[in-house]
C-alpha cells in the first residue's frame, strides 16, 4: 500500500480544514471574537451548570457500575494473553496522559485563585480559603475528571481487542447501535471528523499554552527577558522531542518516557520535602485530605444559587473544568483503549480513576504547600503575583526560594517537558492511529503518519501563538465539549450492548 492510503483523507482533511477555518478569522479580529465566544460559552455554562456538576457524578457512577457489574470482568483481548504492559507501566503511561505537566502549574498555583476568590461566607486570603484552594485542587483533579476521560475507552478497546475490528474510531463503535448504513456513511463521518477537530484544536491549545510552563522558569535561570523567540526554541526542542518519541511508538517511546518521568516527579518531589519545609507539607497535605473529604459533595454539586454575588471561583471554575475536560475524553479514551490489550473493564476504569487522583493529590499536597509555606512564613506576596497575572512568573519565585533552589527549578523544567513531550506523544499517535487504514487491531499506526501530524499540530500551534489566535481556540475547543457529551452516553451504551451480545461475561473472562 503506497503512502497515501495510509490515511483516510475523508476525514482527516475535512477536520483540519474547519480547524483552520475557524482559527484564522478568529486570529484576525481576536478580541471581538474572544468576547462573543466567552459570551456563548459563560451563557452555556450559566444555563447548565447543574447539569456539568451532575453530567461529572453520573460518570463516576456509570464507571463504578461497568467496574463491579458482570462487565467488569470482560477481558478486553484473547484471555489466556497477558496485558500488554505491567500495572506500574499502564499506570504511569494513564498518569502522563491523564494529568501531564499541567498538574504541576495547578499543583502549585490553583489553590491562589480560590484564596483571592472564595466561597461566599469565606474571607478572601484567610487561613480558611488556603485551605479551600489546596483541597479544591485536589478535587478538581480527581474521580469526576478522570470518569469523563475513561468512559469512552470500554467501547473502542472492545471494539479493538475482542471483536477485531480494523478502525479504532467513534463511527465503528457505534455500529452494533445504529447499523452498517449510518457507521459507513455521513452520521459515522460526522462523528469521526467531530473527534479530530476536539482533538487538533485541543492538541494545539496544549502545545501553545504549555510551552510558557518552560519558559517562565528558563527565563528566571538564566536571568533573560521572555520572547517570543525563546518561546520558538522551546518548542522546537519540544516538538522535536515529541516527534522523535511518536516515531518510537509506545513501547520505546511514551512508556520508557513514562516510567522515566515517575521517578524524576518523585525525586522532585522528594527534593522540596527534604530540602524545603516537608513536616509543614506533610501536616498541609493531611489537612488537605481531611478538608476534601469533608467537603467532596459541596464540591461536586454545589452551585451557590441562592448567594446572589454569583459563583465564587470553586463553582465557575468547576463547571468551566468538566466542560473543557470533555473535549479531551475522545483522545484520553481512545488512547486507554489501544493500550488496555489484555486488561478487564475493571482493571482498565479502576487504574484510571486512582492512579491519576492519587498522584495529583500528592503532586498538589507538595507543591501546593511550598507555595503556602511561602506565602504565610516568608512574606511572599503570591496571591498579588496571580492577581497581576504573573501567574507563571510565581512558579520559579517559589522554587528559587529552596536550597539549591537552580536544581528544583531545573528538575521542575525536565519533569514538566517529559510530561508535555507525553501528553502530545500520546496525542499525535491517537491521531494517527484514528486516521489510519491499517488494521489497527493488529499494527501500529505508519511511524510516517504521526510526524507528519505531529508538524500540522505544530505549524497551527506557532502560527496561532504568532498572531493571537490560541485565546479564542481555546474557547472554541471547550465548546466541543457539548457534542462529545453526547457521544460519551452513546458509547457507554455501545460497550454495554456489544458485551451483551457476544456475552462476553461469559465466554470472555479469565478462568
Amino acid at each position: 500500500m503506497g503512502k497515501k492510503g495510509l490515511i483516510d483523507y475523508k476525514i482527516f482533511i475535512p477536520a483540519l480544514l474547519i480547524v483552520i477555518a475557524i482559527s484564522i478569522p478568529f486570529a484576525m479580529y481576536e478580541a471581538k471574537s474572544l468576547e462573543l465566544l466567552n459570551s456563548i460559552f459563560d451563557s452555556i455554562v450559566t444555563s447548565f451548570t447543574w447539569g456539568y456538576l451532575w453530567y461529572g457524578i453520573i460518570l463516576v457512577v456509570a464507571g463504578l457500575y461497568l467496574s463491579f457489574s458482570k462487565y467488569g470482568k470482560v477481558v478486553l483481548g484473547d484471555p489466556k494473553e497477558k496485558p500488554r504492559f505491567s500495572l506500574f507501566e499502564y499506570s504511569s503511561i494513564l498518569i502522563a496522559m491523564g494529568l501531564g505537566s499541567t498538574i504541576m502549574r495547578t499543583g502549585m498555583l490553583q489553590w491562589t485563585s480560590v484564596a483571592n476568590d472564595p466561597p461566599a461566607g469565606v474571607e478572601a486570603g484567610s487561613p480558611e480559603a488556603i485551605l479551600w484552594g489546596n483541597a479544591y485542587s485536589m478535587f478538581l483533579w480527581g474521580f469526576q475528571v478522570f470518569a469523563i476521560f475513561v468512559l469512552i475507552a470500554p467501547a473502542m478497546a472492545y471494539i479493538l481487542h475482542v471483536r477485531k475490528r480494523p478502525l479504532m474510531r467513534v463511527s465503528e463503535a457505534c455500529r452494533s447501535l445504529f447499523g452498517d448504513k449510518f457507521s459507513d456513511g455521513i452520521g459515522g463521518k460526522i462523528f469521526d471528523i467531530l473527534f479530530l477537530i476536539s482533538i487538533l484544536s485541543g492538541a494545539a491549545v496544549t502545545l501553545g499554552l504549555g510551552a510558557p510552563i518552560v519558559t517562565y522558569n528558563l527565563a528566571h535561570l538564566m536571568n533573560i527577558e521572555i520572547t517570543f523567540t525563546l518561546t520558538l526554541i522551546v518548542t522546537i526542542v519540544w516538538v522535536f522531542l515529541f516527534s522523535l518519541s511518536a516515531y518510537a511508538g509506545i513501547e520505546k517511546g511514551i512508556k520508557r518516557l513514562s516510567t522515566l518521568n515517575m521517578y524524576l516527579a518523585g525525586a522532585l518531589g522528594l527534593f522540596i520535602i527534604f530540602a524545603g519545609p516537608g513536616i509543614f507539607i506533610l501536616n498541609y497535605f493531611s489537612d488537605s485530605v481531611s478538608f476534601l473529604i469533608s467537603n467532596y459533595i459541596n464540591f461536586s454539586l454545589n452551585t451557590d444559587s441562592v448567594h446572589q454575588g454569583g459563583m465564587s471561583h470553586v463553582q465557575s471554575n468547576t463547571v468551566f473544568f468538566f466542560a473543557y475536560s470533555a473535549t479531551w475524553a475522545m483522545l484520553h479514551g481512545v488512547f486507554a483503549a489501544k493500550i488496555s490489550r489484555g486488561r478487564t473493564v475493571k482493571e482498565m476504569i479502576l487504574t484510571y480513576f486512582l492512579a491519576p487522583t492519587l498522584i495529583s493529590w500528592i503532586a498538589t499536597g507538595i507543591l501546593g504547600g511550598l507555595g503556602v509555606y511561602q506565602y504565610l512564613n516568608k512574606d511572599m506576596n503570591i496571591l498579588k503575583l496571580v492577581q497581576n497575572e504573573e501567574r507563571m512568573a510565581a512558579i520559579p519565585e517559589i522554587l528559587s526560594t529552596l536550597p539549591l533552589g537552580w536544581l528544583a527549578i531545573t528538575l521542575f523544567m525536565i519533569v514538566a517537558l517529559i510530561f508535555l513531550t507525553t501528553t502530545l506523544d500520546s496525542t499525535t499517535y491517537t491521531v494517527a492511529a484514528y486516521t489510519s487504514t491499517r488494521d489497527m487491531s493488529k499494527f501500529e499506526p505508519p511511524k510516517t503518519l504521526r510526524i507528519i501530524i505531529a508538524a500540522i499540530i505544530t505549524v497551527v500551534a506557532l502560527v496561532l501563538m504568532r498572531i493571537g489566535g490560541l485565546p479564542p481556540l481555546e474557547v472554541v475547543s471547550g465548546l466541543m465539549g457539548l457534542p462529545i457529551i453526547v457521544i460519551q452516553f452513546i458509547l457507554i451504551w455501545a460497550a454495554i450492548k456489544m458485551m451483551n451480545e457476544d456475552e462476553a461475561f461469559k465466554y470472555n473472562i479469565r478462568k
